[in-house]
């Protein structure tokens, strides 16, 4: 996630990086800020050039990002206004690419490599959390290498690729993935200049360092952004932040190449706590919940391997031991509405990942219609608001392979408990059954949201770790609830 630009005269500005843990989380921090009558304003920065058609998730955000950081910056130290700052920081955004490339994944603590190379190949379009490319190439000089990158981010029918052309005028930025020495930096710097030069490109600009890691990754990102002289002064403007570059404010073009040195949420409120049945089946229900999850943890980790960074499983018994720590400190909020708020907040705090941001918008959501009402109907449109939450935010949709999957498919038989005189077991039996039936489904999916959705189709062979954590969640409510003739 990327920091804050904050004016307090003015508002906030969110720039977020394209991917659905950062949208979610900065989306719900957009709209409890703006709940309390904050001005904020958002931009999403998708700059990955990797893919020459275009995903329903859209372009992931990259190295470029930073320089959109900078930008914004300059203008409100120049005193520009928020909602300005936020357009023009969105135009430049469309005027830039990234391409990664790689000898290896990186290690993600717990976790096994996302994807393992041969010694002679090299993996190029690759994303910042250690996610596999789009191509895997033999190993070649840098030269090679460099020429092959640039080509790509440049070829016009390439969906993603930047516009640049003989006479264009551009910054240049050379980011270590993480494992490189600023020697081999250099190497990759040198020849990325020798070859848009080459081209009859003038490199207004080159920022050599490492500015985006993916921890020790031994790879680097080259950025390209199309600048002319307004934009270049902004980039070009003082700033106090020690990682950034401190290079001459004269054309690359034309002199003598040097290396640039390398450079709590607010609480909901408190309900009282119950003593009588219902909170005790609250206790049950989550007890259980737990149970399962811990239970699920290797597996999950297993199928997530497949599709992401392998820690689905982990993740969700995290979270499953944050509850437990949390029911043995005090009993739960009586009221539903403040039960899910409650466990809203203590997901994000404890969870992570993009995971922890669903279930918290999903929960943030849900627990709204709860606050007046708390029969049946009220609890489908519980599940409603909080489906719609984490469409919105996550931009996936019934058939992306998520965990949404599941969730929706329990969702449209609840619609059932709008009725007059519907009951809850029947109902939610069948919801759970549909909800298992579409995890399993899932393996027939295609990706279409999600980091998954940046992975070939034909290495997707498996459930959803989601969508089957999700559909476990609700198989293991069901079952407390029939054990106390709900």
């Amino acid at each position: 996630m990327g920091p804050l630009l904050a004016a307090p005269a003015v508002g906030t500005l969110l720039i977020v990086k394209n991917y659905t843990g950062d949208r979610l989380n900065f989306g719900l921090a957009r709209e409890q800020a703006r709940a309390e009558g904050i001005p904020v304003e958002m931009v999403v920065v998708g700059d990955d050039s990797a893919f020459t058609v275009l995903k329903k998730a859209g372009r992931r955000g990259l190295c470029g990002t930073v320089l959109i950081h900078k930008v914004a910056g300059a203008l409100a130290e120049a005193g520009v206004g928020l909602e300005e700052i936020a357009n023009r920081v969105s135009v430049v955004a469309k005027a830039m690419g990234t391409l990664g490339v790689s000898l290896s994944s990186c290690s993600v603590p717990g976790s096994r490599p996302t994807f393992e190379l041969s010694a002679d190949e090299v993996e190029l379009g690759l994303g910042i959390h250690g996610e596999a490319g789009v191509l895997r190439i033999k190993m070649a000089t840098a030269d090679e290498i460099v020429a092959h990158m640039l080509n790509h981010m440049t070829d016009s029918s390439n969906v993603s690729h930047v516009p640049v052309q003989s006479g264009s005028s551009v910054v240049l930025m050379v980011n270590n993935l993480g494992g490189l020495s600023y020697l081999e930096l250099g190497i990759i710097a040198d020849a990325a200049v020798r070859f848009l030069e080459g081209r009859g490109v003038k490199i207004a600009r080159a920022l050599v360092g490492t500015f985006m890691s993916a921890l020790e990754m031994p790879g680097v990102s080259l950025t390209l952004l199309l600048v002319d002289e307004p934009l270049l002064k902004l980039i070009d403007a003082e700033t106090t932040a020690a990682a950034w570059p401190n290079v001459a404010k004269v054309s690359v073009t034309g002199r003598k190449r040097s290396r640039a040195a390398p450079a709590e949420p607010p609480e909901a409120p408190d309900g009282t706590a119950a003593g009588g049945a219902t909170s005790k089946q609250m206790v049950r229900v989550l007890e259980r919940v737990c149970t399962t999850l811990l239970g699920l943890e290797e597996q999950l980790n297993a199928l997530d391997r497949a599709a992401g960074d392998g820690d689905c499983g982990t993740t969700h018994s995290r979270a499953a031991r944050a509850i437990q720590g949390w029911l043995k400190e005090s009993p739960p909020p009586a009221s539903p509405a403040q039960l899910l708020s409650k466990l809203s907040l203590l997901l994000l705090e404890k969870m992570g990942g993009s995971s922890g941001a669903l279930y918290g918008l999903f929960l943030t959501a849900a627990a709204q219609p709860l606050k007046a009402k708390t029969d049946l109907a009220a609890w489908s449109a519980a599940m409603d608001a909080g489906l719609e939450a984490m469409q919105k935010y996550g931009k996936a949709a019934p058939g992306d392979r998520t965990m949404l999957d599941s969730l929706w498919a329990a969702g449209q038989e609840l619609q059932a408990w709008k009725s007059p005189g519907a009951n809850l077991l029947p109902v939610l039996t069948k919801a759970v059954k549909n909800a298992e039936a579409a995890a399993e489904a899932t393996k027939n999916m295609e990706a279409g949201a999600g980091r998954a959705s940046y992975i070939s189709s034909a290495r997707l062979d498996q459930p959803d770790p989601g969508a089957v954590a999700a559909a476990a969640i609700l198989r293991a409510i069901l079952e407390v609830l029939q054990s106390q003739g709900a």
